[in-house]
């Protein structure tokens, strides 16, 4: 015997009511009014199965009290629209907040240890110089800088693989980026010449760019706009994370590989550079292509999750999961639309890619600096690698404290960033300060010590919360995916030059203080103050622009409306109401997007 359980909405309330009156309709309907509209795109991407359950009694009435509701367009919009906002509140906020759970514990955390993998492939090379890259290849100091710029250069020019995300499966573009940087940094442990390690840094620069860019744009395929400062916080601290214990696993592989036949930097590059090739086994079956693909959500939850991204997002036609996306003439088409030109013409991605570049060349001069200051304490090696872990471990805490709080707080984006960077800012003038006054003797020794590596916790601290904001706040302010993806790839390339810039502000003529150099970066930090308030003044001056325009578009609704009755054309007066109703609808049902300030 068929029943209709199975369409049943997702509804804290599972039972049917009683057929409405009249004027419990117009309450229903005025309730409707009160209430968030979901995008119109609800109307067509309902719950699974719903459409074809049991009209709600709401529907039952303006159909049947109403005599030729059938036939009238206008209504019957009316109706879907009302019976489609329904539907897309009908899950419970336990619901939602269970699956957030889920895909944190599950998904992101997961990113997170990729990201670290990709870190430690990336930067183990300045430990493998140490444990006798440098003699064994016979490399000069120059050589073994373009060994790193290169790797700089390739991961700058292919950024834009971030909008691959779009057009291939997560799971298998994920998974291809992972095997791959593994094999490159593995490949590192039998090179013989400098011209091979050369090519291969390259190489890995490549692989990297393809994958570390785009994981908070691939967020986005699971999390709402408010949602994200925490979530991209949780990725982008895996790099203190990994800073924090690097050395000292360096070290540990380094003591044991002494006696095997294998070299020690040859042992370092394939000890750290192999367990990436086996997890990209296990990417491949973790990594969800969107809500809906995720093998540790249930039925409900895959629904639920669809339905609450739709609710917010503005480009109807941009679900990761659209079939057209598989045409890649779709997709190139797409790249070169007037929404593209728009994106790229705006002053907005580019403001937030001059702020990231402002953060990385400041960023730069850390790993400089913290080793300098260790080594003028005398420690020996091994307390010096403990010494470096604490500011790299309080950076991740303290990133993660300010993701949760910028997620809390409406439109605090723009003020998190500059207190952040305003700490960082701070940090690298006190640096410079106690460094030029032990330099002219003004100080003693010991006591510019102390200072400068308690000062290095602020700096660390606030470069690391500037970067998980800027990128954040960066997605935010788009309002569909590929605009998201062009931004991000924007702010990447220009953003990614500042190291460029950052390790030349530190020559050896400098040290140990590098007051000059300390300096710049508290400059650059402090110009990052000043452009996040310029950005969130302009954000906000657009809001209001957006809010005049609707405000304005709904007058001249209701207008066009009064002057259809008052011509007493009766037929003409019926056709600009229904008119006039579609487009209200039209109105109520897309939200007006709002930047974040």
């Amino acid at each position: 015997m068929s029943s209709h359980h199975d369409a049943l909405p997702l509804s804290k309330h599972t039972s049917r009511q009683p057929s409405a009156t009249r004027s419990d309709v117009r309450q229903h309907e005025k309730a409707d009014s009160l209430r968030f509209d979901a995008p119109r795109h609800v109307q067509r991407h309902s719950i699974e199965g719903e459409d074809d359950g049991p009209r709600t009694s709401t529907e039952h009435d303006l159909s049947s009290d109403e005599p030729g509701a059938e036939d009238d367009e206008g209504k019957r919009r009316l109706t879907r629209a009302r019976r489609a906002n329904t539907l897309s509140m009908d899950y419970t906020e336990n619901e939602e907040t269970a699956i957030i759970k889920t895909l944190d514990r599950k998904l992101v955390l997961f990113l997170a240890f990729l990201y670290l993998l990709s870190f430690l492939d990336r930067s183990n090379i300045g430990n493998a110089r140490i444990a006798g890259l440098e003699k064994a290849l016979q490399l000069s100091d120059f050589q073994f800088d373009y060994c790193l710029v290169a790797f700089y250069i390739t991961y700058i020019t292919f950024e834009w693989m971030i909008l691959l995300y779009r057009l291939v499966p997560a799971h298998v573009y994920i998974s291809l980026c992972v095997l791959a940087w593994g094999v490159v940094a593995s490949l590192q442990s039998i090179v013989t010449s400098f011209t091979q390690l050369l090519a291969l840094r390259a190489c890995l620069g490549i692989t990297e760019a393809a994958f570390g860019p785009g994981v908070p744009f691939y967020m986005t395929f699971f999390y709402r706009r408010s949602e994200l400062a925490y979530r991209v916080g949780l990725q982008i601290s895996a790099a203190p994370l990994a800073t924090s214990f690097a050395s000292s696993l360096a070290w540990v592989i380094v003591k044991l590989s002494q006696n095997s036949p294998i070299e020690p930097w040859r042992a370092l590059f394939l000890f750290e550079g192999f367990p990436s090739i086996i997890t990209a086994i296990f990417a491949w079956y973790f990594i969800p292509d969107s809500p809906e693909t995720a093998r540790y959500l249930t039925p409900r939850q895959r629904k639920v999750a669809r339905l609450r991204l739709q609710e917010e997002h503005h480009d109807t036609s941009d679900t990761p999961n659209e079939k057209s996306i598989a045409s890649k003439q779709h997709f190139y088409a797409r790249l070169v639309s007037s929404e593209s030109i728009k994106t790229l013409s705006s002053p907005i991605p580019w403001l937030q890619a001059l702020i990231f570049l402002s953060i990385n060349v400041s960023f730069a001069s850390l790993p400089v600096f913290l080793p300098t200051i260790i080594r003028s304490m005398n420690f020996s090696a091994l307390t010096s690698q403990i010494l470096s872990a604490p500011p790299y471990l309080l950076s991740f805490g303290f990133v993660l404290l300010i993701g949760r709080l910028s997620d809390s707080i409406p439109d605090s984006r723009g003020i998190c960033l500059m207190a952040c960077s305003g700490l960082s800012a701070t940090s690298y003038f006190t640096i410079a300060l106690f460094g030029w006054l032990e330099s002219t003797g003004i100080i003693p020794n010991s006591l510019s010590i102390i200072v400068r590596y308690v000062a290095v916790y602020g700096a660390a601290m606030g470069l690391f919360s500037s970067v998980v904001l800027i990128i954040t706040w960066n997605l935010n302010n788009q309002p569909s995916r590929k605009e998201k993806g062009l931004a991000m790839m924007v702010m990447n390339v220009v953003g990614q030059c500042g190291p460029l810039i950052g390790v030349n502000l530190f020559p050896k003529h400098d040290g140990p203080h590098y007051v000059s150099g300390m300096l710049v970066s508290g400059f650059f930090m402090l110009g990052v103050v000043m452009l996040a308030g310029l950005l969130r003044w302009k954000l906000g001056r657009m809001n209001l622009v957006t809010d005049g325009k609707g405000a304005y578009e709904m007058v001249a609704l209701q207008r066009s409306d009064g002057l259809g009755r008052d011509n007493g054309e009766e037929e003409e007066a019926e056709g600009l109401m229904d008119h006039s109703a579609d487009a209200l609808t039209r109105r109520k049902l897309t939200p007006v997007f709002r930047y974040m300030l």
